[in-house]
């Protein structure tokens, strides 16, 4: 029988999980419209991972040459290896200058031109004249842009009275008969337990990349919204695609961001050669990521590595100079100092591939609404539930993200969801919680928190971790992936036999720990099923033993998930090709060469 734990009931009209970009600029625009606003976090909102976002934000604003939002769309379908939904994607480049200049009037301290227009610095697979010539597009704070974004918009919040609740633990989502009426959560600071209920529930959670050894990712970014999504019998989309930034620090995988060769930086081998002219001729050391990290493990992989052990490649600044460097690139400066202590207006920074973000995540159409499959196979939308963020699949990055459409992609769908919600909580009715709502998210919680088993924590987060970055890396095999499938099984059934000493509930970081790493094993086995079943090569997403992409039989999104029984179902949908409308058309997919 389950132990008695109190319960504080709140009530509002929408909750949002997560205070990062998305989430923020949700509570933003709900708060503004008069909605009673409540946002749950587990950390304090300007620690939310956004603040480490560097390089900037695109748009096609202009300020420093001819550019249009077609040549936007263009690229990022292009980028997205033509998985990206077309529909989803033109949403989100045309409402691309609105929203800059939004976050502008909010108050987002943006670089500037010498007649005062927002700085535009050029970035990988950012193009004019559909892939003509190098755009400079990414409007830019120096290479502090997210943070810039996110203390802004919580200041913004907290002046539209949206109430925080900080270092709370989402533990599950409460769902009647299909449909999201709220969320149970823990107090860390107290060790309460709470019930919110609402209209509407926005997950804006982030990613996953902590299931992976070295990740640019903060060591928060457990997915947890995903997993609450897997366990409310929900699908995740497109899991199986991972993008690795190609620059990573060696050892510490701190980021150096994109923007650091946007301003002119270049990746050598061993040789001191620049190899990416011989992978990529036009674009260079800007080519997509994706582009970047095969070509960076390649040379690493044919002896042409730097170091003793041959296992990295070096990012040259220093022929930038060092005024330049401190005017535009500050916060890189010190981050190669103090990780890889380096000088960058005097040495390289030793860099390679390391995990930075997830295209996959909860499905969503443009206005933010989370979708499932129904009865007859098509979409559709879960009521009460929505997704934005990285924790999100509208898929506007397909198979691989451009780098700046990430902040982008933050803003104007977290926009978007809010005035969808607006719109949701007048049409909806309030459910009242039923008396058992919550029961199965507590009593997950004290199965785990009384856990007896000999397992520790520290040690199956290292194996799943460690099997993640050996089994499904840069380049993917059957074997490697069916390997890291039986491990991670293993992993999950290991989980069972997990020691749990600290069995208060007052910051008892050994459980939140233990529940984050729950959390990570699901998406973790999701993700290789994906990459298992996806027998062709496409964005993140490399199968040397299927080396080309097959429109005829992959032009399709995967969706996975748990069945009653814990196992995982696979299904597909099809890529959005249309668009929103005439201004464009569609963007066929051109023949690759290798």
């Amino acid at each position: 029988m389950l132990p008695a734990y109190p319960i504080i009931d709140h009530e509002y009209d929408v909750i949002v999980v997560g205070a990062g970009g998305a989430g923020l600029r949700a509570c933003l625009g709900l708060a503004e419209s008069g909605l009673n606003t409540a946002c749950i976090t587990k950390v304090f909102p300007t620690r939310s991972h956004t603040v480490a976002a560097q390089g900037g934000i695109s748009a096609a604003l202009g300020n420093m040459g001819e550019d249009d939002w077609r040549w936007h769309m263009f690229d990022t379908v292009k980028g997205s290896d033509w998985l990206g939904d077309q529909n989803a994607i033109e949403f989100m480049c045309k409402e691309a200058a609105d929203a800059i200049t939004e976050l502008e009037r909010y108050g987002v301290p943006f670089s500037r031109t010498e007649d005062g227009r927002i700085h535009q610095r050029a970035f990988g697979g950012m193009t004019t004249h559909y892939g003509k010539q190098q755009a400079e597009r990414t409007c830019c704070a120096v290479d502090r842009t997210g943070h810039a974004i996110l203390h802004t918009l919580y200041q913004q919040s907290l002046k539209h009275r949206t109430e925080f609740f900080v270092e709370y633990f989402a533990l599950d989502l409460i769902m009647d008969t299909g449909v999201c009426t709220g969320v149970m959560a823990w107090c860390l600071d107290d060790g309460s337990l709470h019930r919110f209920s609402a209209k509407v529930v926005i997950l804006a959670t982030g990613g996953y990349g902590r299931v992976y050894f070295s990740a640019t990712s903060a060591h928060t970014c457990t997915g947890d919204g995903n997993a609450m999504a897997l366990r409310a019998g929900l699908p995740l989309q497109d899991a199986e695609f991972v993008q690795f930034h190609p620059t990573g620090i060696y050892r510490s995988g701190c980021l150096i961001t994109e923007g650091a060769r946007g301003e002119g930086g270049y990746l050598v081998n061993a040789d001191g050669e620049r190899f990416m002219e011989r992978y990529a001729p036009n674009a260079k050391d800007l080519a997509s990521r994706d582009v970047v990290s095969r070509s960076m493990t390649v040379e690493i992989r044919n002896g042409n590595g730097v170091g003793p052990k041959k296992d990295h490649l070096h990012l040259h600044l220093e022929h930038i100079g060092a005024e330049v460097l401190h005017e535009r690139l500050p916060g890189l400066t010190e981050t190669a100092k103090i990780f890889a202590g380096v000088d960058v207006t005097r040495e390289p920074i030793p860099v390679l591939p390391t995990v930075h973000y997830n295209m996959g995540g909860v499905p969503t159409n443009c206005e933010g609404e989370a979708l499932t499959l129904g009865p007859d196979g098509s979409d559709r939308v879960v009521p009460g539930l929505m997704a934005v963020g990285e924790g999100a699949c509208v898929s506007v990055h397909g198979a691989n993200r451009l780098g700046s459409n990430s902040l982008l992609d933050l803003v104007v769908f977290g926009r978007a969801a809010a005035r969808r919600a607006v719109v949701l909580c007048a049409q909806t009715d309030r459910r009242l919680p039923r008396r058992d709502a919550g029961d199965e998210a507590v009593g997950r919680l004290d199965q785990i928190r009384h856990a007896t088993g000999a397992l520790g924590t520290a040690s199956l987060r290292l194996q799943m971790q460690e099997t993640m970055q050996n089994d499904c890396a840069v380049f993917r095999t059957h074997e490697t992936l069916t390997e890291g499938l039986r491990k991670l099984t293993e992993l999950q059934q290991d989980f069972d036999e997990l020691m749990i000493s600290d069995r208060s509930l007052v910051w008892n970081t050994d459980l939140v720990e233990a529940l984050e790493l729950d959390n990570m094993l699901q998406q973790a086995r999701v993700t290789v099923h994906s990459a298992l079943y996806r027998t062709e090569s496409r964005g993140a997403h490399w199968r040397e033993d299927f080396p080309n992409r097959d429109d005829e039989n992959w032009l399709k999104h995967t969706l996975v998930w748990h069945d009653d029984t814990g196992a995982i179902q696979i299904a597909y949908r099809p890529v959005h090709l249309g668009t929103l409308t005439d201004d464009v058309e569609t963007i066929v997919p051109e023949v690759r060469v290798y």
